[in-house]
């Protein structure tokens, strides 16, 4: 005599399978929960990495300028700008690109500078107007 094989007993039965409407929703809640706090949480800190940035470019292009200078006996011109920081001088010194500011536009370099300074670089902050507080304020190389 044939004997069928028993099923499992863990087998579905039909129309068991998948999930339930209630726990796709508690799934989709807790992934909504948690892309909250990770969006609450993140993005403060990019805009302090942006101004922090915008501080490391002015260091470096203070740099190139010093560099510049004592390969060249003077700071360039306003008419010259940051641009001449490219061309490579008598030893060779030169900034491969400029960097734009981390809202991506130019840094600005005004000869001379304020305060008796020969010079000043600076970024209009994220909202591209001069002054403002926190990330729409003004990264400037003659106030750091």
């Amino acid at each position: 005599m044939h004997n069928p094989t028993p099923r499992p007993a863990t087998a579905a039965k039909p129309g068991e399978s998948g999930f339930t409407l209630v726990e796709l929703l508690v799934v989709l809640a807790i992934i909504g929960l948690l892309t909250t706090v990770v969006v609450i949480n993140v993005l403060p800190m990019q805009g302090r990495a942006q101004v922090q940035k915008a501080e490391a470019d002015v260091a470096l292009l203070e740099q190139g300028l010093e560099f510049w200078r004592i390969d060249m006996g003077r700071y360039p011109t306003a008419e010259e700008g940051l641009v001449a920081l490219t061309v490579p001088t008598a030893t060779g010194a030169k900034i491969k690109k400029l960097p734009n500011d981390p809202w991506g536009r130019p840094y600005g370099y005004q000869v001379p500078g304020e305060n008796g300074q020969p010079y000043v670089i600076f970024s209009l902050g994220a909202d591209g107007q001069q002054g403002g507080e926190g990330e729409n304020a003004d990264i400037r190389s003659d106030r750091r």
